[in-house]
């Protein structure tokens, strides 16, 4: 996150007193929103995606208490994160315990301290972005310091499901070093590393697109996906890719830099979605993200039988 930025916060309160005395006491630290009713809340929050939710549990002019938008939150996968306290007239170890059951971060009773919310919420940033942090590198290659498997494995996820919603094609490239073990043989682990990085460097700056992603699949192979591109604009990309790689020269820790080579299959599904809701491709296994996957790896095997340095784009004759 941006540090010079200030963290928000969204209020949800029905009453006007308490509302003025939170932005009051919390704006000079923190950008403030606030709302007043259920909907307005859950739109908030959806909009702005503030770091912390204060959360009054009663709203009597409202058909949603704090319970219930608590639990429209905790439904949506924009808001679903937010930490939520709960800030409220309700002080009983049953109204507490009820609201942290549900998934409240903290609960707070009125009347209460602008110190102590402050440091109620300080706390709870904190945390949350200890948590963000342990969540990015639980999804980050520390070689490449490019998103790993469980990282694409989410992003291709995401994507796949997206190319169905907009019936928008989608291609997925799988890269392989060729002959890593020779390379590693012949010129040790450490300028093995090396290589590895300098294609990670090479895919991130072949990268062009706010949603193209690549990362590392494993070992020496990595994954490319490119939403909304067809099997043409996907064979024109993995060939520039190709002929970069080649021309790259690897910074060698002792005599002269190396070279190496890459393999690429290509798998596309085009025109989603079929009637079962997957993307309509008759030659994809099963119309499923995991039969897209195996499509490009069969396209890798082919391009590396037949000689490597190669692209192969996959088809249902070839495979």
């Amino acid at each position: 996150m941006d540090k010079s930025k200030k963290h928000s916060i969204l209020v949800v309160e029905d009453d006007n007193a308490t509302i003025m005395m939170l932005t009051n006491s919390l704006s000079p630290e923190y950008t403030v929103f606030a709302a007043k009713t259920g909907k307005n809340a859950i739109s908030a929050a959806e909009k702005y995606k503030p770091d912390i939710i204060l959360l009054d549990v009663l709203m009597p002019d409202d058909v949603l208490d704090g319970y219930g938008i608590l639990g429209s939150l905790k439904k949506s996968e924009i808001t679903k994160d937010i930490p939520v306290i709960f800030v409220t007239g309700l002080d009983s170890n049953e109204d507490e315990a009820k609201g942290l059951s549900m998934g409240a971060a903290d609960y707070i009773a009125k009347p209460f301290s602008a110190d102590n919310i402050k440091l109620r919420i300080a706390k709870q940033i904190k945390m949350s972005e200890q948590m963000r942090e342990a969540e990015h590198l639980s999804k980050t290659d520390q070689l490449t310091n490019l998103p790993n498997r469980r990282g694409l494995e989410e992003r291709l996820n995401v994507e796949w499901l997206s190319a169905i919603r907009e019936h928008q094609p989608i291609s997925l490239l799988i890269i392989d070093v060729d002959k890593f073990k020779n390379y590693n043989d012949a010129y040790g682990h450490p300028q093995g590393d090396m290589a590895l990085k300098a294609l990670g460097r090479c895919l991130r700056n072949s990268i062009k697109r706010p949603r193209d992603f690549a990362g590392r699949w494993g070992g020496e192979e990595f994954l490319l996906i490119l939403p909304g591109t067809n099997a043409q604009g996907a064979a024109t990309f993995a060939e520039s890719l190709r002929e970069q790689v080649q021309e790259m020269e690897v910074p060698a820790s002792e005599e002269m830099a190396q070279k190496i080579t890459i393999s690429i299959g290509v798998s596309t599904a085009d025109n989603p979605p079929a009637k079962d809701g997957a993307p309509d491709k008759g030659k994809t296994e099963g119309g499923t993200m995991e039969g897209f996957i195996a499509e490009a790896d069969k396209a890798l095997f082919i391009a590396k039988k037949s000689g490597r340095n190669k692209i192969c784009s996959f088809s249902g004759d070839s495979a």
